[in-house]
């Protein structure tokens, strides 16, 4: 479980919060979902999250953990898998090339495993000869797909999405949505999505909503 005990952020010294003693609670088999307005906060508490940068106060942990004592390295190396919306592929390397990196530098148990991948890369509708391309070859719909591929396999059980639908088309976005809800429900992981897109949120079998500072759960 990761939990948000009194997460408090305001910027530089003006002392107003961006909002105050948050607390909140992701467990793993569920979607939650995070929507708001631009500049409500939603990429800043997803950092926080991802261990990508620390709040002003309030602690954060995983499994009665606090994330501090994980060290943030090692906390987004082995426990966090983080899907941007630019993607964040290596785009000088194929779909197949970018998965298998992932796999080595987490040291996931199923690293070197060439026809895992290309298993799991099929079953998003990404073909071999797909595969073994330069991700610059392929749509904006399949660097998504290898992306979310390669959160998939590391060993991670949680997975954090910053806007993964923002760059897409209707059509894309449900698949795109459908591979999050079944990293939750058949691969037993949390699944947290950051979206400005309310249709996207009502997917979430959690949602929140942050308005006026405050984090509202439905």
């Amino acid at each position: 479980m990761l939990t948000v005990k009194n997460l408090t952020h305001w910027y530089g010294k003006s002392g107003k919060p961006l909002y105050e003693n948050v607390n909140l609670s992701f467990t793993a088999d569920k979607v939650y979902t995070i929507v708001g307005a631009s500049g409500s906060g939603k990429t800043t508490f997803l950092a926080f999250i991802a261990g990508l940068d620390k709040p002003q106060a309030g602690e954060i942990f995983l499994d009665g953990e606090n994330i501090e004592k994980i060290g943030a390295t090692n906390y987004r190396k082995h426990k966090v898998a983080i899907v941007f919306q630019q993607y964040n592929l290596l785009m000088y390397m194929s779909a197949l090339d970018n998965v298998l990196t992932a796999l080595a530098v987490t040291a996931s148990q199923h690293k070197n495993d060439k026809q895992y991948v290309l298993d799991a890369l099929k079953g998003v509708g990404i073909e071999e000869a797909d595969a073994k391309k330069n991700v610059q070859q392929l749509s904006g719909g399949q660097q998504q797909r290898v992306a979310i591929i390669r959160a998939m396999l590391v060993d991670a059980n949680i997975v954090i999405a910053d806007e993964p639908t923002g760059n897409l088309d209707d059509e894309n976005s449900a698949m795109i949505v459908k591979l999050f809800q079944d990293l939750a429900h058949k691969h037993h992981k949390t699944v947290i999505i950051v979206t400005h897109d309310t249709k996207i949120a009502q997917k979430g079998d959690v949602q929140i909503k942050l308005a006026e500072r405050q984090f509202m759960v439905s």
